[in-house]
């Protein structure tokens, strides 16, 4: 946070703070997506106004202010150690602290970070559905562009070098003719693959958790909830959010983050292969 800015969380923020492990704070991408979060929670809360105690303007000034975290407006607000409580409760609070400190101010009346910010949710629910939000939000903005312009890239030179024939390798020994084209082919495939191995893990990725609460149960929320704010996140974000088909499983395991990980890995190894592959080529004969 640069020194001329006014400091905007709360104690909660304040004693997390001190709490230095790694000096890093969560990633931008998992804030920002927990910020889509709470702004899409608290329109719905409007809608149940008697149950939540969050009317139309302070949703609106909820939204307001979730929406400045989410354009990267604060950013430096943030300190709380990527290295903390198992749930993300730390980075939950300092969340809802910027957001309840940002929403006050444009209101004119108090915004409670725990009462009406963090009103029909836990920590529980509504961490691990960020983390997939931004997951995928990753997946879709930045990791496919970049994997599908390499595997164009890649079917180009296979089309340019399709009559160029060399020597094939096995065991760094000259084999049968191959063309140059044909290795450059089955690299894009490797990247063709991988992406496809990336595209279907989506679905369960997108399936959240929001609306399980504190234990995967649903208590203190409205009827309707999770299914009206899966559907705000979905409408809002253009990623495929659905509800979790069970959110104990979703809030009391990861498996589809781990998934997730294991496809990045594939990933990450098809790219090493290739790029070896290519030194081989290159340091002759």
């Amino acid at each position: 946070m640069r020194g001329t800015d006014p400091v905007l969380w709360g104690r909660q923020t304040e004693l997390a703070s001190r709490m230095v492990i790694s000096g890093e704070p969560a990633p931008v991408g998992v804030l920002r997506a927990l910020a889509t979060v709470k702004a899409a929670v608290a329109s719905v809360n409007a809608r149940h106004r008697d149950a939540t105690g969050v009317d139309d303007a302070m949703a609106a000034a909820i939204e307001a202010a979730a929406a400045e975290i989410a354009d990267g407006v604060h950013d430096g607000q943030f300190p709380v150690d990527v290295f903390q409580t198992g749930s993300g409760t730390s980075t939950n609070m300092n969340v809802n602290e910027v957001i309840a400190t940002v929403a006050t101010a444009t209101l004119g009346r108090e915004v409670h970070p725990n009462d009406h910010v963090n009103a029909s949710q836990s920590t529980n629910d509504t961490f691990p559905t960020a983390i997939r939000i931004a997951a995928l939000a990753a997946l879709r903005d930045d990791l496919d562009p970049a994997l599908a312009a390499l595997e164009g890239a890649l079917a180009a030179k296979a089309d340019e070098f399709a009559t160029v024939v060399k020597a094939g390798r096995t065991h760094l020994m000259d084999a049968t003719p191959i063309t140059l084209g044909q290795e450059f082919g089955g690299w894009a495939a490797q990247i063709t693959e991988a992406r496809a191995r990336l595209d279907s893990c989506r679905p369960r990725l997108g399936a959240v958790p929001v609306g399980g609460t504190a234990t995967g149960n649903g208590l203190n929320t409205p009827p309707g909830f999770a299914r009206d704010v899966v559907a705000l996140l979905a409408a809002r974000t253009g990623l495929p959010i659905t509800e979790a088909p069970n959110r104990f499983a979703a809030q009391g395991a990861q498996d589809a983050l781990v998934e997730a990980s294991a496809q990045l890995r594939g990933a990450a190894i098809a790219l090493y292969k290739i790029a070896n592959d290519i030194r081989w080529l290159a340091s002759g004969p």
